[in-house]
Parts: C-alpha cells; structure tokens; sequence
C-alpha cells in the first residue's frame, strides 16, 4: 500500500437495528478500542455475543471458563459468551511431553539470545498443532453460533484479536530496552528481527493478530451466506495500526510510533481484508489513532501523537465542548504547566531532524535509532512528569474520547464500507467528537465522563 486511504466522510448506521447480531471475535478484557464499538451495537438494541480465549491451569492445559469467570465475563461484555476456548497464536502449543516455543524461549539468556538458534522444523509443527487447535475450536464456535442468529437478523462480526508475547522473562528484558530504553540502556529493534527468537515472535504476532481474521471469515461463510441468501447483511471489522495523520504545523500528516514491531501483522491483516474484499466479503480494517490501552503502554512513546487531537478539535470548528476538554486537560498538569508547554514539547520532537526519516510511508515499520529512542522517549518521561499525577494523565482523557469516537466511525460506516482498509486520522476523530459532543451541555466535565471501560 503506497498511500493511506483515510476515511473522510462521517456515516450513520442505515442497516443494524434492534434484534441484529453483533459478535466480539476477542474477549473483552479491559480499556481499549472495542469497548466504543460495542457501545455502539448497544445503543443500536443488537444482541451481542462474544468469545472466551479460555484459561490454562497449572499443567498450560486450554479450559473453558468456570462458571465465575463466564458470569463475570458476560457482565462485563453485557452478552452471551460461547465458552470455547479460542486461544489464538501457538507459543503455548507443542506435541505432547515437548517443550512449547515459550519454552524454547525462557532457556534463553540476557547473553545468548541475539545468537540462540530454533529448530524451525519442530517451531513449523508446534505452529501446525496451534493452528489445528485453534481452528477446530472454531468450527465448534461456528456452530454454536449459527443455532444464535434467527432467520432475517443482520450480523457485524467485530475481530479484536491481538498480540501474541510469549511470557518468557527474557523477552521481557529486552523489551524494556526496546521499548524503554535511552541511552546505554537502548536497544535496535532490529537487533530483536534479526534473532530467532524475534523471527519466533513475528510468527506467533501473525497468528494472532491477522490470521485469526483468515480464519474467521473463512469458517463463517455458512453463516454468511444463510444470511446474505436470505436478503439480509454481514460486515467484518478488525483493528489495525499503520500510523496515523495528525496537525503538525497546521497540517495533518501522517506520523507513526517507532518501532511498532507488530507492524508487520498489521500489513498482513490490511491483506486478508483485501482479498476478503475482492471475493465479495464485506471486510473493513480500520487504522486507528495511537491511544493508551493495556498492551500498548509498553511502548513507552506512543502516546504522543494523541495529544494533538486537541489541536485537531479547535480546527474541525470545535466550541465550547472542545475549550472543556482543554481545560480539563490542563488541570491534570502540576501547577505552572500548561497545554501549551506540552505542545511545545511534542511540536519540537516533531521538528527535530532526527525524526524526519521516520515520516516515511513507504517504509514502514522502520527500525528505531538511539536519537529516536532518546527523543521519543525522553520526551514522553518529561510529559509524564509534568502531570500532577502520572496515574491520571491527558493522553487517558484523550483516549477515551478516541475510542468512543471511532467506535462510533466504524460502526455508521459499516453500513456502506468504502474498501478493505481505511485511516481514521485526526481530522475525522474530531469532527466525529465535534457533531456529537459540541451539542453535549456545556456543564459536563470531559474529566468526569472519560474514563476507558
């Protein structure tokens, strides 16, 4: 892909309505994009149903949930779950009485990794025997659900699966120097690609995060075609990253997080959607905004480019609502700080030389450089300490509004999808939050309301 295709155009919903089925393919855990889109079904009356990714017990064997994890697990998604375990990825999976990949993985050492070698044999049959399982499940998931949809009923099939880290302490390690690290304590990303165990990492990354789609849109084409022979609508969403077009200098450009390793999953997904797309399947990857969420706060940095979205809602004419929600931001800033110092500080990292290379389309992910790394990084641990308290920050507030917001872009769009992948960039975040929340009174508080599920 040469160029982001950024949706510019705000849809309402025209086809899900009260008594249609929206399915979370990915168990609702915590703060996150999907929690706007479900909102969205919600309000929209439709009857939700979602997944487990299961449990392991002490012997790493898959379960379903017990009957107080599913009763909290349904609470929480406010549905139906089918308690199956769908476990994506095979870091975990290996033939009986041999070591799983993870395994492989934690007998590295802090000095051997970068030269610690696979058997790639034996890595291509644990990743055959995570596969088999995992889409046997499937098939029992497809089943179950099948007998959940009544005749007539439209379907917006909602794919969130994601990750795929193995939990090895070693990997842990190294990431904190990815990720985290300045100075001598920084580490090439690069260096972690070139290594089996960064090979094993993108694997496992492809398992998760994009195959899973292949295989769901694949094992619900009975599903699909009951419904569409029928006269009645599927969709198919999915998450994805691929950087994002933010105001820099009054202009919206497309920037990225470095280095975004799962980027590379991210792209196979974007593909999966297309050729989903050229069969006739209605699937739609949806590029969203950098926003704060339990697995993205490793990358030290990535919340950065959130902060902007303010300037973004003052240029998209925003109101009164908008000036709130600059305020309650600054009021999250220790005394003698305000919005424009923060501002400031990202505006200069924008401009540095140093990151000029990373606004690259083209060549994305890049690996990331030490001048980078100690850029983005140590401008972020400066935002941070300019907070009153790091456990209360802007770019919290300003995430929430981002989920909700393209929540509810994904959703109205679904109804008439323009193609496979499509950028919700800045600019259509902010008129979305403008249309809908500039009528909003002008004496509710943006800090009481934005808060992520």
């Amino acid at each position: 892909m040469e160029n982001p295709l950024a949706l510019t155009q705000r849809s309402e919903n025209s086809i899900f309505r009260e008594g249609d089925v929206f399915v979370l393919f990915g168990e609702l855990f915590g703060r996150g994009y999907a929690t706007g889109l479900l909102e969205e079904a919600r309000a929209a009356g439709m009857d939700i149903v979602g997944i487990t990714v299961g449990r392991r017990d002490e012997n790493n064997v898959l379960r379903p949930l017990n009957a107080e994890e599913l009763s909290d697990a349904e609470a929480r998604l406010g549905g139906k779950i089918i308690n199956v375990p769908l476990m994506a990825g095979f870091d975990l999976d290996a033939p009986a009485g041999s070591p799983t990949p993870t395994d492989l993985v934690a007998k590295m050492t802090l000095d051997s990794w970068q030269t610690d070698t696979l058997d790639w044999a034996y890595i291509d049959q644990c990743r055959d025997l995570g596969t088999e399982r995992f889409t046997a499940a499937l098939s029992d998931v497809m089943s179950i659900l099948d007998g959940m949809i009544p005749a007539g009923r439209n379907v917006l099939f909602a794919h969130t699966m994601a990750g795929g880290i193995p939990k090895a302490k070693v990997f842990l390690a190294i990431a904190n120097r990815i990720y985290k690290g300045r100075g001598a304590r920084h580490m090439s990303s690069q260096t972690l690609l070139d290594s089996d165990m960064g090979k094993l990492i993108l694997q496992n990354f492809d398992e998760v995060s994009a195959n899973t789609f292949r295989h769901l849109i694949e094992q619900s084409a009975a599903i699909r075609n009951r419904v569409e022979a029928a006269g009645n609508e599927v969709r198919y969403t999915a998450y994805g990253y691929h950087g994002t077009a933010i105001l820099i200098d009054g202009e919206y450009r497309w920037q990225t997080y470095t280095n975004y390793t799962q980027g590379y999953a991210k792209m196979r997904l974007e593909k999966i959607a297309t050729e989903a797309w050229a069969e006739g399947v209605k699937a739609t990857v949806y590029n969203c905004p950098e926003i704060r969420t339990n697995s993205s706060d490793v990358f030290t940095g990535i919340e950065l480019p959130l902060i902007p979205l303010l300037l973004a809602l003052k240029k998209e004419n925003g109101g009164a609502w908008v000036e709130q929600q600059w305020q309650a931001c600054e009021k999250l800033l220790a005394d003698g700080f305000t919005m424009d110092d923060v501002l400031r500080k990202i505006k200069d990292m924008q401009a540095s030389d140093v990151m000029r290379p990373f606004y690259d389309f083209t060549a994305w992910p890049m690996p990331n450089s030490q001048d980078q790394a100690d850029l983005t990084i140590g401008t972020s641990n400066e935002i941070t300490q300019m907070h009153r308290d790091n456990k209360s920050m802007i770019s919290d507030l300003l995430s929430s509004l981002v989920v909700e917001a393209t929540g509810q872009l994904i959703f109205g769009n679904s109804s008439k999808p323009a193609g496979p992948v499509q950028w919700l960039n800045h600019d259509i975040v902010a008129r979305q939050l403008n249309a809908k929340r500039g009528h909003a009174s002008v004496g509710t508080s943006a800090a009481s309301t934005a808060v992520l599920a």
